[in-house]
Parts: structure tokens; sequence; C-alpha cells
């Protein structure tokens, strides 16, 4: 239970990851592939961290710096394809590009979830950590990961509850407005280093 909890507070902030997952089950583009990549992401990094990967982490403190400048960019680049769809509007309930084919969702899809450092520190260094000092560390992770598998499939599934308020285009300008404001803030506490 603890390892269940710790890991849904850790994922329960909006994130990139979260704002793809809602457009996608909100639009019902591939729900199920994004929300098996997602978790399935979740799973391999907490179960990294509970088995030492962290310590990989600790000793090339650069490679996150690198992943911290990289993720950056991504996140920029994708806060501006927000804004762009923004001002462009004429959305309905109508995919654009990124969830118009699997390929093209499942790789930007992975490129949120992999280039993050959010999710590196989250599962693989505090939750590896926190893990590794509880009295069954796989019991733990076990917990952390059930609850990624519950959080992002109840977010891809229940977005579809949004779907009267996103008939209208202008619930569309605000969600990629807020989209890119997130992607945004995160990619700008990357580049100063508050990851």
């Amino acid at each position: 239970m603890s390892g269940f909890l710790l890991g849904l507070s850790l994922i329960l902030a909006i994130g990139p990851q979260n704002a793809f997952i809602l457009k996608a089950g909100i639009t019902k583009q591939f729900v199920l592939l994004l929300c098996l990549v997602c978790a399935a992401s979740d799973a391999i990094l907490i179960l990294a961290g509970v088995f030492g990967f962290g310590v990989f982490f600790e000793t090339f403190p650069n490679l996150t710096g690198f992943i911290a400048y990289a993720g950056s960019a991504f996140l920029f680049f994708y806060g501006f394809y927000a804004i762009k769809s923004a001002i462009k509007g004429g959305k309905s309930l109508e995919a654009d590009g990124v969830l118009k084919s699997p390929y093209k969702a499942v790789i930007s899809c992975l490129m949120l979830t992999w280039l993050n450092p959010h999710v590196y520190l989250d599962t693989v260094v505090l939750l590896g950590a926190i893990a590794n000092q509880s009295k069954d560390p796989l019991l733990f992770s076990v917990g952390a990961v059930v609850a990624s598998f519950v959080f992002f499939f109840s977010l891809g599934f229940g977005a579809r509850l949004l779907r009267p308020l996103f008939s209208n285009e202008k619930s569309w300008r605000v969600l990629d407005v807020f989209i890119a404001l997130v992607m945004w803030s995160i990619a700008l506490s990357l580049l100063l280093g508050n990851y």
C-alpha cells in the first residue's frame, strides 16, 4: 500500500506525459496502446530503481544534465506545437497530427516519457531509494507499478467523460494553451536546474 500511495502521489501532478494521455483519451485515439506504453515505461523505471540503477545516475551525474537539456528542448518544441494548434484552431474531436497514426503517437509518448528527467528522479532515484529502505522492496515496487497502471488507464479512459466539453473548439484552444504552458514550465525548470 505504501508503494501504491507514493507511486500515485508522484504521478498525479500534471506533466507532459499526463497531458498527452488526456488529449489521446478525449479524442479516443490509441488510448489502450498509449496507456500501456506509459505504464510499462514507469514499471521498467521503477524496477530499475529498486534493483540499483539509481546508483548509475549518482555515478554519472552529467548524464542527468544531458537528459535535462535534451528533454527541455523537446518540451519547448512540443509547447510551440501546442500553441500553433491553439492559434490555428478549427479542432473539435479530431486527432492532431501527432495522434493520427499509432507510430507517431507512440514515438511522441516515448519521447515525453524518456526525455523527461523528472521521470528518472521520481521513479529511479526516489522510488528506488525508498523501496530499498522498506521491509519488502519488491512488494513496495509492485505497489508503485500498480499505481502507475491504475493512474494512466483511469486518466486515458476517464478522459472520455470530457468529450461533451471538447465538442466546442474554444475548449480545444484552452487545452492546447494549457498543455503549452505545462510543457514550457517544465522545460524552464529543467534549464534552471530545478529538476
